[in-house]
């Protein structure tokens, strides 16, 4: 800020000078007090000038007793789960509120590396909503996989000294914060060195690994899935992220644990959300909504999503509707029931009545497709020889990433080759590399995803994102990975050897360039193929819990393209049990 623009802001704060915009009869939600200030608001040069006054504006529009509340900011949140693009996915969030998000774009940096990174901050600059990133901190995620990208922290350190980064994303190696793993060390000490905050992730740890994990730094934690985990993070100083995404959706649980004294160490988060639901559900406004439904006051739950949010990522000039602070602004009229009207965003109207309004431009994805090598690959590769007629199964947790290890009874061929049994809910699983074609693939089992016949294949398997398919017959999984290969990534359905649904993602793998209406659109035919043609159970979504089931930083079990991994132990485990 130069000196006129300060003194611009001064003037029009006392009332010497018009503010550029000033919106009368306004009800603003304090959240520093929780409780709400009627008067008019003064906004010059994208900043707020005063509150409760009475101004005069160049503009001046009267909100009639609507209350004013600072735009929402999310604390965690992955783009690419939206399966969008940055200048879409902002095109999407805005009318539902959201103003800032910081967001970890390690599924693109898996992926690419770290000019992953690039396109997503480039991608950035043509959507209103601010989006901030953070350093993905661990690529690849476990030493139990291949991704398409390793990123140390000799690595991290333009990004860090050119400020294209808020801070470390989270810390899914927490074996290795935990054991103090030299390179770890190095990840750490390259943020903290720099005051750059850290994001945790770490999923049913407890006493002194927890202790140990908070020592080192880090800030949060997403993954709590219970009330007992929440309370054990906050205890030791760390701000816990009330998630309410596509599938992980552990807000109302987490709920039963905020009170009045530790409210202030809560913020709401999505982490992966899908274009579908932010049109369906909407976003941090579905979590405040939420929030309200299991008791919550509606200004907590408005300071859950923006002071609470800004304090915890060290936003210090926006959070809050005060003198000073960036004028991102939202508009509803009923706090029981809160649906927004209108998002402003640095001083600007973005977004009103459910529709965006800045023009859309997109930047070039040329450099971020073909990212599908499996030259390699064969049908043979699938066959599932096992040991024993018990085997491992990874099986399904409805709504969660976190799953179970199952120990099932199978039936072998005379070479000791699994056999599908249509009357057991147990699936082939394979993990293929798709980065460096090198021809890795691991085959496993899979529990409870309900697949009656068919194969579903994606290449978004977490976080590597290698290509992953189940099916009930290595023809039609076969079939499905020749159909990701030639449609660059993706979603495929296929039945006797036929697709039956695709959707594409050609961008990375990841990501497709359609807007999110129509993402949104093929993603649902694909939920109604999956469930009506394939039989995948209704309490499982398709695309989102099978992409998770290679997520080998989450309990229980999990499969990667070099194995089956314990998370619990984080060491490989054969699919074989023998008796």
């Amino acid at each position: 800020m130069d000196k006129a623009t300060l003194k611009r802001l001064i003037d029009a704060a006392a009332g010497r000078v018009p503010a550029d915009l000033v919106l009368k009869n306004a009800n603003v939600i304090d959240v520093y007090q929780g409780e709400t200030i009627h008067g008019d608001l003064a906004i010059v040069d994208g900043m707020i000038a005063g509150i409760s006054g009475e101004y005069q504006g160049k503009e001046t529009i009267d909100l009639k007793g609507k209350f004013v509340a600072p735009g929402f900011i999310d604390p965690h949140i992955h783009v690419e789960s939206s399966y969008v693009t940055p200048e879409e996915f902002g095109r999407l969030l805005v009318p539902h509120g959201t103003t800032t998000v910081l967001a970890d774009p390690h599924e693109i940096v898996n992926v690419l590396g770290l000019p992953g990174l690039d396109y997503m901050a480039e991608a950035a600059k043509e959507t209103a909503l601010d989006i901030r990133y953070m350093m993905p901190s661990c690529v690849p995620a476990t030493n139990m996989e291949n991704a398409g990208a390793v990123v140390e922290a000799a690595d991290m350190l333009p990004a860090f000294e050119k400020k294209q980064v808020d801070g470390l994303a989270e810390f899914m190696n927490f074996p290795g914060v935990i054991h103090a793993e030299d390179a770890v060390l190095d990840k750490l000490l390259a943020a903290k060195e720099r005051n750059l905050r850290i994001d945790g992730h770490s999923p049913m740890v407890f006493n002194e690994e927890l202790n140990a994990y908070a020592a080192a730094g880090i800030a949060n934690d997403h993954e709590c899935s219970t009330v007992q985990e929440l309370k054990d993070r906050i205890a030791r100083g760390m701000y816990v992220f009330l998630r309410e995404g596509s599938v992980t959706q552990n807000l109302r649980t987490l709920l039963k644990g905020v009170t009045a004294k530790n409210y202030q160490r809560c913020v709401l988060s999505a982490d992966d959300l899908q274009a579908k639901t932010i049109l369906e559900k909407g976003h941090l406004d579905n979590s405040i909504r939420i929030c309200i439904e299991e008791g919550v006051s509606p200004i907590q739950a408005i300071q859950m999503a923006t002071i609470n949010a800004a304090q915890c990522c060290q936003l210090t000039d926006r959070g809050a509707v005060a003198p000073g602070l960036r004028a991102d602004l939202v508009i509803f009229s009923d706090l029981s029931q809160i649906e927004i009207e209108a998002t402003y965003i640095a001083g600007k109207l973005m977004a009103e009545k459910g529709n965006y309004l800045p023009a859309i431009k997109r930047v070039s994805t040329e450099k971020v497709q073909s990212s599908v090598h499996i030259d390699k690959f064969h049908k043979k590769q699938l066959v599932l020889n096992l040991t024993s007629q018990k085997a491992r199964a990874v099986e399904v947790i409805p709504q969660e990433a976190l799953t179970n290890e199952a120990i099932v009874s199978v039936q072998r061929d005379e070479q000791g080759n699994f056999i599908f049994d249509p009357q057991q809910d147990v699936t082939k699983i394979a993990v293929i590399e798709r980065h460096h074609n090198t021809g890795n693939v691991f085959v496993g089992l899979l529990k409870d995803y309900g697949l009656k016949k068919g194969a579903i294949g994606l290449s978004i398997a977490h976080d590597s994102h290698n290509l992953i398919v189940t099916g009930t017959n290595d023809e039609d999984m076969a079939a499905a990975v020749q159909a990701l290969k030639e449609q660059e990534g993706g979603v495929v359905l296929v039945e006797a050897g036929e697709v039956i649904g695709s959707m594409a993602l050609p961008i990375a793998g990841l990501m497709s360039d359609l807007t999110g209406e129509e993402v949104a659109a093929q993603e649902a035919e694909i939920n109604r193929l999956a469930h009506q043609k394939l039989g995948v159970s209704e309490q499982v979504d398709p695309i989102m819990t099978l992409g998770f089931m290679s997520l080998a930083v989450i309990p229980n079990l999990k499969i990667t393209d070099i194995g089956l991994v314990d998370v619990t132990k984080f060491e490989v485990v054969p699919v074989s049990v023998e008796e």
